[in-house]
């Protein structure tokens, strides 16, 4: 895995624009198991909501309920949204991850964020699967190409998602083909043009 040189949390949170997406590399064995499982260099993916005054949010689906969900208020499993900078520190500092970012390249509009508030008010609170759940989804995604439904969604398949919704993300794969690791720059993700993302910018850990 590269690198680039390291931008401190505060830096990269004040940059961070709606679309990028964060991707998360942690030690433990569920991490593995998900890395395994999804044949992926990243276990973990979520994507950036920054709209009008609010602060950056972090869009994502994870099996812990360590921060409150900002739509809901509650601490849930599953689909959430997070502030970022509080769930950046969150993975790190209790889930020991690294954590790198990719900014959205081209212009969003109205449109392309309306569209992400329907996908955030459709899926929010949607459970996390099993980690054979997961295994079911990949499997069904990845070699047979296959729709499914979504009643549990898992983080790249939530960002494949919503990217689809918002017309960024060509629909002619389902979501549940993408895994963590897609959003590396390592597999050349295609957007809709005029949409890109840029390489990776490694976040520095805190302390």
């Amino acid at each position: 895995m590269h690198d680039t040189a390291p931008l401190p949390l505060a830096e990269a949170v004040a940059s961070a624009a709606t679309g990028d997406v964060w991707l998360f590399r942690g030690r433990s064995l569920a991490d593995k198991a998900i890395r395994t499982v999804t044949n992926a260099p990243v276990n973990h993916v979520g994507m950036v909501v920054a709209l009008d005054d609010l602060p950056p949010l972090l869009w994502h689906a994870e099996l812990g309920r360590s921060l409150p969900d900002v739509w809901t208020g509650k601490r849930q499993r599953g689909v959430q949204l997070h502030r970022l900078a509080d769930a950046v520190t969150t993975w790190e500092q209790r889930y020991g991850q690294r954590a790198w970012f990719r900014q959205l390249h081209g212009e969003l509009g109205r449109e392309h964020e309306d569209r992400l508030m329907e996908a955030i008010a459709r899926y929010d609170g949607h459970p996390f699967p099993t980690m054979p759940g997961l295994a079911r989804h990949w499997l069904a995604g990845r070699v047979r190409r296959r729709h499914v439904a979504l009643e549990t969604i898992y983080c790249a398949e939530l960002v494949a998602t919503t990217y689809q919704q918002m017309g960024l993300l060509p629909d002619d794969r389902p979501a549940s083909w993408y895994d963590p690791g897609r959003f590396w720059s390592g597999d050349r993700i295609e957007l809709v043009p005029p949409f890109s993302l840029g390489g990776e910018v490694a976040v520095a850990r805190s302390g």
